[in-house]
């Protein structure tokens, strides 16, 4: 069965994927649309990037301006509860616990947490149990979080040679998951900010830049896409995909250029 499946590499620097320290990134690149120049949001920090991710709203609206969560004070359905609403089997596979609450109680058919983002082959379990979930649950899309790369940022530095090892080495891991795929399969890989020294949150290029990929059946190949596109700008391509309709107040728009037609 096609599935959705969204993959986000943790504080992944474009110039990370530019040093070819990435195959499997690269293959999807070259069968699909990408950008190494997508933007992040303001702070460029995990918990509001990603609320802004599946919300497609900036901090301003969703109110999330630091990783500790907080109940939004005018809440709106991100793309996990939209995509539950049109009926759709989600699932979400992660390593870093504040994410359980990017979607509302009773959006998702299955949930698989392990803390394991601050060991080096954290994100091999998460691999190995996202590859088992897409193949055996009959699922309509999946969200797949990766959170080492950033952990390795943290203590060695971005762009230092450790963090350089430890992108080649999920994306092996992202090779497990691509490897369990259906061939009519759609899969957007981006990640949620990028960092500079050993941090991040800034509004410096080197914080605010990161890669975002998709591909799939109706995706343009081997293109680069020339537009700007956001964080904001996920969640209403994720819906395309899903055949459902974006939510009226997601702020984001579906990143045409990547499709055939």
């Amino acid at each position: 069965m096609p599935i959705v499946v969204f993959i986000l590499i943790d504080g992944l620097h474009p110039e990370a994927v530019m040093l070819d320290r990435c195959p499997n990134l690269a293959v999807v690149m070259a069968r699909g649309a990408s950008t190494l120049r997508a933007t992040s949001i303001m702070p460029s920090i995990t918990l509001p990037c990603h609320m802004s991710i599946f919300h497609s709203v900036p901090p301003t609206r969703h109110g999330m301006t630091t990783n500790e969560w907080s109940p939004m004070a005018r809440p709106l359905p991100g793309w996990a509860d939209v995509a539950h609403a049109s009926g759709k089997r989600g699932a979400f596979i992660y390593n870093w616990e504040p994410l359980r609450n990017l979607s509302r109680p009773g959006s998702l058919s299955f949930s698989y947490f392990r803390d394991t983002a601050y060991t080096a082959d954290g994100d091999r379990v998460i691999a190995a149990e996202a590859a088992r979930a897409i193949a055996g649950d009959n699922l309509d899309f999946a969200f797949v979080y990766f959170g080492t790369v950033d952990t390795a940022g943290h203590v060695y530095g971005w762009m230092s040679d450790e963090y350089l090892a430890q992108a080649a080495r999920v994306d092996r891991e992202l090779g497990i998951v691509l490897a369990s795929l259906p061939e009519d399969s759609h899969v957007l890989i981006q990640a949620d900010h990028g960092g500079h020294d050993r941090t991040h949150g800034t509004d410096s290029t080197e914080d605010m830049t990161i890669p975002w990929v998709i591909a799939g059946p109706g995706i343009r190949r081997d293109q680069t896409i020339d537009a700007p596109v956001s964080l904001l700008d996920t969640a209403p391509t994720l819906a395309r995909l899903l055949g459902i309709a974006p939510h009226p107040q997601w702020e984001g728009r579906c990143v045409d250029e990547a499709f055939d037609v």
